[in-house]
């Protein structure tokens, strides 16, 4: 068997095995909680009652990973690297609160308004993730700490800026305030349509379904392009596997460092666009939290790999949207956070020991065709 085959058969049999791990462990812990883990299956794959609450199941299930692949691709360009950045989460709240401010200021034809909208937000994140970067590469300054710190000042930041400068007129009896609120031009047009082809209703809460999907696999496939077929992707890769092999060979590890990060950073600016452009239309105090730090255990599952991330994200959305359903079956929705965090622990795991066997299986596989090649001395 060919050896990519076999390393993949491998990682396959190893997410199978810790997926069932995962399966059991928590079917304990709900067993514990004094609930049937049969309930809570049902509750699962629970999308309505009716035709109209199935539609909008699903949609919301798909707006839900859209923002989460595009954070497990934020996180898995500087797992490239052998950086962890940590930051996404803040510059994904930066860069949304500047990019629905400097989109509600001005009027443009729907194209002109959303690429600018999209341009402000991935300039917003680049330059936000710019400064640990120099800070690393400058005075050796670890970016888990700084990133970290960096957070704290880019939430509390927006947090000033959407109750302050960039706040907008709030209507009486309204509790959450928002920054001025996007023309219609801005708003990205809906993928309801595609209902209308499956012969079901079209969603009607949260907008439907977020055209910012098609933007998402678009993104997923260029990132898939230059981590893959460039230079640029090769580079990053030999870097932060071994720098010092990258240096004598003539990549500047220093600008890679900084241009991985870069690059994390513009990706993580995009995070909060789907639900700015395909509901609420601003930035409010309410503004979905959290998305950075579900990439990093979104990344992991897949593997840094865009595929894999973009299966990773569809599972973590499938078990966020049960949460509703779980209420109702009075299971704890607590129940999500210990799978979603035993299935990341028990699949790194598993790759671990996979990648491990994969090794001794090639070695086994070189010495015997380093045996078969070597010549027999023949003795008189």
């Amino acid at each position: 068997m060919p050896a990519g085959l076999n390393r993949a058969l491998l990682t396959v049999a190893g997410v199978i095995v810790a997926v069932i791990l995962a399966i059991a462990i928590c079917s304990a812990a709900i067993i514990i909680a004094g609930a049937s883990p049969l309930d809570a299956m049902g509750a699962f794959f629970d999308f309505g009652a009716t035709e109209r609450t199935q539609s909008n199941g699903i949609a919301t299930f798909l707006n839900r990973a859209v923002p989460l692949f595009i954070a497990g691709l934020a996180v898995a360009v500087g797992f490239r690297m052998n950086l962890f950045n940590i930051g996404v989460e803040g510059q994904y709240r930066i860069a949304a609160i500047c990019a629905a401010f400097v989109g509600s200021t001005f009027s443009a034809p729907a194209p002109i308004q959303i690429a600018v909208i999209i341009v402000v937000a991935a300039a917003v994140g680049g330059l936000y993730a710019l400064i640990p970067a120099v800070m690393k590469v400058t005075r050796g300054v670890n970016e888990v700490i700084s990133t970290i710190m960096l957070n704290y000042i880019a939430i509390s930041l927006a947090a000033y800026l959407v109750r302050g400068p960039f706040a907008g007129v709030r209507a009486e009896g309204e509790l959450t305030t928002t920054t001025p609120k996007l023309p219609e031009s801005a708003m990205f047009p809906d993928l309801n349509f595609l209902f209308d082809w499956l012969g079901m209703l079209a969603p009607t809460r949260n907008g439907g379904l977020w055209g910012f999907l098609i933007v998402a696999i678009v993104l997923g496939v260029v990132i898939w392009v230059v981590l893959e077929r460039t230079r640029f992707g090769f580079n990053i890769k030999a870097s932060g596997l071994n720098s010092s092999a990258a240096v004598a060979s003539g990549v500047n590890s220093k600008r890679m460092v900084i241009a991985a990060m870069v690059l994390s950073g513009a990706i993580a600016g995009l995070i909060g666009l789907p639900e700015i452009l395909g509901d609420k239309g601003a930035f409010n105090s309410n503004f979905t939290a959290g998305l950075g730090f579900l990439g990093i255990a979104v990344a992991l599952l897949g593997r840094n790999k865009p595929v894999g991330i973009a299966i990773a994200a569809l599972l973590f959305a499938f078990l966020d949207r049960a949460q509703g359903p779980l209420q109702f079956a009075d299971i704890p929705p607590s129940v999500i956070t210990i799978i979603q965090g035993t299935i990341v622990l028990l699949v790194v795991v598993a790759n671990e020991v996979t990648n491990r066997i994969a090794l001794r299986i090639e070695e086994r596989r070189a010495a015997q065709q380093l045996g078969r090649n070597t010549p027999v001395e023949v003795t008189a």
